[in-house]
């Protein structure tokens, strides 16, 4: 029975079928694109000059950009850019991290957006989902490292190899691209990843644990593989223990016979 003060936490369930896993990834993916691709053609379309929008930086009355910044975009390059990479990372979150998906990029969208307003320059507008891109990077090389599930390793290394060369976007290279932004959204995806270290998957679960692997091999085993290499190893240190008269380790005591009377019995 489950104690019902412990959150419930699930390993990876094969009950779940890796298809409903990729349509869950696929439609929650594609909902954010749709979004983002709809407010540039509206924009585009009616010029309504919504990237004025934008997140500007300890501007109280411009604190909603916190929240709009990622649906908006300069151009249609900017725009595919981060469609393809936000569309790779996007699914990794929520195939591998399917039970904490949801509240993990709920968490990182509003982080990244709250670090950038709070720590950036004043005085500039912000605007893109390259700053949720890099929280999302950030969120899944971290929690592939520090759990200890060889899945969600893997899944570090592919990040680290599609996207490695992401970390120099962090640093002041080019005025036109918001490197307090990538910086802001990196740091939010590795807080996150060791707050919600012990959510979601679970590290691997042992085969064999230790008393198991000590524990001698059955008898009926022994008997059926007599020249498998572990059996003959258990069967050389029961020989090891034994004397060299072929005598085992027990303690006897010889007394001599008595007429009529019944034998000490053994300690």
């Amino acid at each position: 029975m489950r104690n019902l003060s412990q959150p419930l936490q699930t390993r990876w369930n094969p009950a779940i079928l890796d298809r409903n896993r990729l349509f869950y990834a696929l439609w929650t993916t594609l909902l954010f694109l749709t979004l983002i691709w709809g407010v540039f053609w509206i924009n585009e379309l009616f010029e309504l000059n919504w990237r004025k929008r934008g997140n500007h930086p300890r501007v109280w009355s411009d604190w909603t950009g916190i929240f709009t910044f990622p649906f908006l975009h300069g151009d249609l390059e900017h725009l595919w850019n981060n469609t393809a990479t936000f569309f790779t990372l996007n699914g990794f979150l929520f195939y591998f991290y399917r039970s904490v998906a949801l509240r993990a990029w709920l968490a990182l969208f509003a982080m990244s957006g709250l670090g950038l307003w709070i720590f950036a320059e004043s005085g500039k507008n912000h605007i893109g989902a390259s700053g949720l891109i890099y929280a999302l990077a950030a969120f899944l090389f971290v929690s592939g490292i520090i759990r200890k599930s060889q899945l969600l390793l893997r899944v570090s290394l592919v990040v680290a190899f599609l996207y490695g060369g992401m970390v120099w976007w962090m640093l002041p290279l080019d005025a036109q691209i918001s490197w307090e932004g990538h910086l802001a959204g990196a740091v939010s995806g590795v807080l996150l990843a060791f707050v919600m270290r012990k959510t979601g998957p679970l590290p691997d679960i042992a085969l064999f644990t230790e008393e198991d692997v000590e524990a001698p091999l059955p008898a009926w085993w022994a008997d059926a593989h007599p020249h498998h290499p572990d059996v003959i190893a258990q069967r050389s240190n029961i020989n090891d223990q034994t004397t060299d008269d072929g005598w085992t380790g027990v303690d006897y005591t010889i007394v001599p016979k008595t007429t009529g009377q019944k034998p000490p019995s053994k300690a």
